[in-house]
């Protein structure tokens, strides 16, 4: 067999692996999307850190308070899906020990109650894909804690182009946490290079989910926030509810179990004893639904799609770069719909700089057409939330918020990603906290007291080679976002 031939085998196999993996059907239950179901003991949560003119810096953290409160008064069943876990902070800056936090509540909780069985999954990030151990899943296991490291190789490939090259040469060889030589990004244990390998498959277990028993209820909170030490300023949403859509956030959680191989006798009772009387003696607030993966992009869609002249859309996010979400807002622009979009300026991740891609790029897109844009005043933390706001002329207020940017990653069935579709009336405390949170960000501009939002001057970036720089990485999946 001549080289060219074996060349042009090797191009076709790598070309085959890629195209199957990139459109090959999805795990059963992933890409859940739930239907609209009584919304029941609803409280939106809000996580911030406050720039103050005189230097100084405040934060309000609501998020793990409550996290932590809820696993404190647990008794039968905790279940905890979050991406990041893990110690890791730029040094130079005092931060909450997240991490160590949630493992101590989690293991205390268990030791005060020894039946209660708790659920731990979180994505394979945290140990650098096998090639370190956690420190915080290693006390967790040893205190009789089930802890399941994501399998994401059921799952799509986001970056077809290293991952058809990863499956054939790479995946086989798996990783372990002895022999380590290459510096650890997120922990002081070498790795392999085994674990820099299977990066650049840029694809994650992205969800922030927790799930526990509330007195006579089940009680799900569902969040843009991670237990990590180096988000722990960051700002971020999070809404708790009880009623019947928690049995929906158990089933899209037990497809990730089943997807990794691994059961919950607990989980899988409650959801087959799940009846409607979870909402017995609870007064309904309106109307929530579960959405995952690509059903969170059908539910943007539509909110930004019915929003007409004089309605308003609010947006803040941490990542905003999905080609068909952009146009939309565009078209609703067009409409007359009342857009505000607020972003993080990708200016820095961790003590490292970034270049400001993709948000610069898409906010030049809006600016030009003249979508009001302004950027979240942030010193070392990012503006992480992921929310949507629909206020029409008239009837309910619309939320969509959970792990998920808006990027083809988070929402094309390639990142694991859970978002709530919430809908309330105008002067409900869920509704008037979520406006009244973002009207705070909009209008505490330069000159306030605390700053919380610079103009789009601020950050501007008019490089069209930045700008098709983006495009490329959103199109391909070579990138982070």
């Amino acid at each position: 067999m001549s080289w060219k031939i074996l060349f042009a085998l090797i191009i076709l196999t790598l070309v085959g692996v890629g195209l199957y993996h990139t459109y090959k059907p999805l795990p059963p239950g992933i890409s859940h999307s739930g239907d609209a179901l009584p919304l029941s003991g609803a409280a939106l949560l809000v996580d911030a850190t406050y720039h103050h003119s005189d230097g100084s810096e405040t934060r309000d953290h609501e998020i793990f308070d409550e996290i932590l409160r809820l696993i404190s008064q647990a008794k039968s069943f905790v279940l905890v899906d979050m991406f990041l876990f893990n110690s890791s902070s730029p040094e130079g800056m005092k931060h909450r020990p997240l991490s160590e936090q949630l493992t101590r509540a989690l293991i205390s909780r268990k030791a005060e109650q020894p039946g209660l069985e708790i659920v731990v999954i979180s994505d394979p990030l945290n140990t650098l894909y096998g090639g370190s151990v956690s420190p915080w899943f290693q006390a967790l296991r040893q205190a009789g804690i089930s802890v399941t490291e994501t399998n994401l190789q059921p799952l799509r490939d986001s970056n077809p182009g290293w991952s058809a090259f990863w499956r054939l040469c790479c995946q086989w060889f798996g990783n372990n946490p002895e022999g380590g030589w290459l510096p650890n990004a997120i922990g002081s244990q070498p790795v392999t290079i085994r674990s820099y390998l299977a990066l650049p498959n840029f694809k994650a277990n992205h969800r922030k989910v927790l799930v526990t028993d509330d007195g006579e209820k089940l009680r799900a909170l569902v969040t843009s926030a991670n237990p990590h030490d180096g988000s722990s300023r960051h700002s971020n949403t999070a809404i708790s509810f009880t009623g019947p859509a928690v049995i929906d956030v158990l089933k899209s959680e037990q497809a990730v179990l089943n997807m990794s191989g691994q059961t919950s006798p607990t989980l899988d009772r409650l959801i087959s004893e799940a009846n409607t009387n979870q909402t017995a003696g609870q007064q309904t607030a309106g109307k929530i639904a579960v959405k995952t993966e690509s059903a969170i992009l059908d539910s943007a869609l539509q909110m930004i799609n019915s929003a007409q002249s004089g309605s308003r859309l609010d947006l803040s996010f941490f990542y905003l770069s999905h080609r068909e979400i952009v146009a939309t807002l565009l078209d609703a622009h067009e409409r007359g719909a009342n857009l505000r979009v607020l972003l993080d300026a990708n200016n820095e991740a961790f003590g490292h700089q970034k270049s400001g891609i993709p948000n610069r790029q898409v906010a030049l897109e809006l600016h030009k057409a003249g979508v009001p844009v302004r950027w979240c005043n942030t010193s070392g933390e990012q503006c992480h939330s992921k929310s949507l706001i629909l206020r029409p002329k008239a009837g309910p207020t619309e939320l969509l918020m959970g792990s998920a940017n808006f990027t083809r990653r988070n929402l094309d069935d390639l990142n694991l990603e859970t978002d709530v579709w919430v809908s309330v009336l105008p002067d409900s405390t869920v509704a008037t906290k979520a406006v009244g949170f973002f009207e705070q960000q909009w209008q505490s501009g330069p000159g306030s007291d605390t700053v919380m939002s610079l103009p789009y001057e601020h950050w501007a970036d008019d490089s069209m080679l930045r700008y098709w720089r983006y495009r490329l990485m959103e199109a391909t999946g070579f990138s982070t976002f």
